[in-house]
């Protein structure tokens, strides 16, 4: 069974159809830039594009970069245009795809469902947490393979900041962080959800997953286990994939 997905990030919107058997993109994913300013009617056109570039006419998952309520409505918006904030997501989608199916959720909710599903977190039972690095840093949390939805923990506070301010994938570039000065950041940040939670294992997911070997041995001092995403930057996309197909039946 295919269905297709789409991944909004601050950064990119990228989407492709989904062999939801194999877990994978059936076709090389197509990316177009965000725009910037962000507004809802600037990325449905986005999406618009990338979903119109494959000619799908079939039920479309999309991910949101922020809390998403009854799968329609936004209630943040931190790395988009805040005009997205209390948007019927769905609906707009919705019409903008002339009518297809939509089904809207959080980003990194979406990634790891895919990870729980087909990757790093598969048969893995207990307290799991994926964290998303990339503009900001996304985060799915799971107990005994549950999804707790909307946690946006990139918002907790560190160093009097928010977290996804200090220790994202864009904090790194921004501030021209080495890998060894970024990591430190990133235990700390580990670190302080680790005493939230007590998970017994940490996915790190987002782009920066494909250099996991540059900056996973360099966090010490964390008990549970930290693993890459194995599916990567296109989790995202599998798992609004994933949740298209769940509504649909």
């Amino acid at each position: 069974m295919q269905i297709f997905g789409v991944d909004i990030g601050g950064s990119g919107i990228k989407g492709a159809p989904v062999d939801l058997d194999r877990g994978d993109l059936t076709e090389e994913r197509h990316k177009v830039l965000t725009p910037h300013p962000a507004t809802p009617d600037a990325v449905a056109d986005g999406v618009k594009e990338v979903v119109g570039h494959f000619g799908w006419t079939g039920p479309v998952g999309i991910t949101f970069p922020g809390v998403v309520a009854d799968g329609a409505t936004i209630r943040t918006a931190a790395n988009v245009d805040k005009a997205w904030i209390d948007t019927d997501a769905r609906a707009l989608l919705g019409d903008r795809l002339g009518g297809l199916p939509v089904t809207v959720l959080n980003d990194a909710d979406a990634a790891g469902v895919a990870e729980m599903q087909f990757g790093a977190g598969r048969d893995r039972r207990g307290t799991v947490l994926l964290l998303t690095f990339g503009t900001g840093i996304g985060s799915a949390l799971f107990v005994d393979g549950e999804l707790v939805p909307n946690t946006e923990l990139g918002h907790l506070e560190l160093g009097g900041h928010d977290a996804e301010k200090r220790a994202s994938t864009k904090a790194k570039e921004d501030h021209e962080l080495t890998w060894e000065h970024w990591a430190r950041r990133v235990t700390k940040y580990l670190a302080h959800v680790e005493m939230l939670f007590s998970p017994e294992l940490f996915i790190i997911g987002g782009g920066v997953s494909r250099k996991a070997d540059k900056f996973l041995p360099l966090i010490e001092d964390i008990k549970a286990e930290i693993v890459p995403a194995q599916l990567q930057n296109n989790a995202g996309i599998v798992g609004a994939a994933m949740r298209a197909a769940k509504t649909a039946s």
